[in-house]
């Protein structure tokens, strides 16, 4: 079971970031982006700064696969490679068709229905 978790939702359109810590959960709606994408690592920093939260291995983070934007999609997996690399968290994925609207209810279906992946490879583009 995942109880800690940051869940990322960066595919160009509506993005969002999702924390849940302690069984409360919130939301952070990202930076308007220019043309060549805003510091999605800046978004995450200020959100989880604001709650206070410690990144350990009991942590884990949850990314959108697509279908989305290139450039967000490659971004969103990077940066949470990269906090799974660092902070050693648990890592898993969903396609955007598995949560349709992003909020509570929705997460917790997310992941009571088991629509997570542990395999981050085929991630899923917009052409």
């Amino acid at each position: 079971m995942i109880d800690n978790f940051l869940i990322i939702s960066f595919i160009g359109k509506d993005d969002k970031l999702g924390l849940r810590i302690n069984k409360d959960f919130f939301i952070y709606n990202c930076r308007e982006r220019s043309k060549n994408n805003k510091d999605l690592i800046a978004d995450i920093s200020d959100f989880l700064s604001k709650h206070h939260v410690k990144i350990d291995s009991n942590f884990a983070v949850i990314v959108n696969q697509g279908p989305g934007s290139f450039s967000g999609v490659r971004i969103s997996l990077a940066v949470a490679k990269g906090i799974k690399i660092s902070k050693k968290i648990k890592l898993f994925g969903y396609k955007n068709n598995d949560l349709k609207v992003f909020n509570k209810e929705n997460v917790e279906k997310l992941l009571s229905g088991n629509l997570l992946e542990k395999n981050l490879i085929k991630p899923i583009y917009l052409s």
